[in-house]
């Protein structure tokens, strides 16, 4: 692939477009034209997602892509366009999510360096992936990628901030991970049993009945990354446990991957208990949202004093998360903004 200057053309009796009028185009040229099929997507559905995002016009014309606009959204768009070139190169397919993932990322990304160990691959760009069993997960936002680095990195790890921004995602994909290598004997993931916001009465059913709707997103993101009946199959033989938090007292949890999610829903003294169940070879990961407590009216949320108590103790990893790390549906992000610029604090 080859980064060209066109040669100046004569000056045409047509008034200028728009991008005419904009720094002249970078022209990339791409040696495979299979490859630059799949890098522009069917009917050219991917140049028009980095055109939208970045505000350029990309042009094709054989095996070259000319990108016209301001200078330096023409230098984002070509520098997508070669990591996403580099990642067919290398034989792995471009969906939306990755174009998404390369324009969130950019440049500064690059070179940022990686925790060694066999748990993560890097990949163009030094891009972090985590393998599980039916998906390689790639963090799409530089908060992410430090997030992930964390997981790795720390015993303890806290993941704070909004909805959608891949908090518990990732961790049970790090979980699944260090699973399938060998690393833990289990995984553990719990939440707080707590009602959102509405008395939902008494449930009918078993304790597994009862409890299994508050932990459903749980057992959804496991069965991303794991065959569902490997999840059925590692339920049923304890290798993996997903329970209420209240369910975790007395335990000592040793060689096993642990994760709270909605950890802005337990109490003080539930984070406490839940802390101190770390054991010898054991990784705790706390995720939760401050801005959707649903514990009731004068109740401290456990999430909020441990940030306050633990935050200058080594070796516990502390990440957080804005509206721009959102990656489902853009209007989650406006959505989160929309509150947070109403919130009277």
């Amino acid at each position: 692939m080859a980064l060209k200057t066109p040669p100046s053309s004569p000056k045409s009796e047509q008034p200028p477009t728009a991008y005419e009028q904009d720094a002249a185009p970078v022209v990339l040229e791409f040696p495979d034209n299979f490859l630059l099929i799949d890098l522009c997507g069917e009917h050219d559905r991917n140049l028009a997602d980095i055109e939208l995002k970045l505000g350029v016009q990309i042009l094709r014309r054989g095996n070259q892509l000319s990108i016209h606009g301001e200078p330096e959204a023409q230098a984002e768009a070509a520098e997508v366009l070669q990591s996403l070139y580099e990642r067919l190169e290398a034989g792995r397919a471009v969906e939306p999510a990755d174009i998404d993932r390369e324009v969130r990322m950019g440049a500064s990304e690059k070179g940022t360096g990686s925790p060694a160990g066999d748990q993560m691959d890097l990949i163009p760009g030094d891009r972090v992936e985590i393998k599980t069993r039916k998906k390689m997960v790639e963090p799409r936002t530089a908060a992410q990628k430090a997030y992930v680095k964390s997981l790795f990195e720390n015993e303890l790890a806290f993941g704070i901030g909004p909805a959608g921004t891949g908090k518990t995602y990732l961790a049970v994909a790090v979980g699944v991970n260090l699973f399938i290598g060998g690393h833990v004997d289990r995984i553990i993931l719990s939440r707080p049993a707590v009602e959102a916001g509405e008395k939902l009465g008494y449930l009918p059913g078993d304790m597994k009945d009862k409890v299994d709707p508050y932990m459903q997103p749980l057992y959804d993101a496991l069965n991303d990354f794991l065959p569902s009946k490997q999840v059925t199959k590692l339920i049923e033989e304890k290798k993996i446990e997903i329970a209420p938090l209240a369910f975790m007292r007395g335990r000592t949890l040793s060689r096993s991957f642990v994760v709270l999610d909605e950890a802005q829903n337990a109490t003080t003294m539930q984070m406490k208990m839940f802390l101190t169940r770390l054991g010898e070879g054991s990784r705790m990961v706390i995720t939760g949202d401050r801005t959707q407590v649903d514990l009731p009216r004068g109740v401290s949320s456990g999430l909020r004093d441990a940030e306050r108590l633990l935050a200058k103790i080594p070796k516990i990893g502390f990440n957080y998360f804005t509206s721009k790390d959102v990656v489902r549906h853009p209007l989650v992000a406006a959505i989160i903004e929309a509150y947070e610029a109403d919130d009277p604090k």
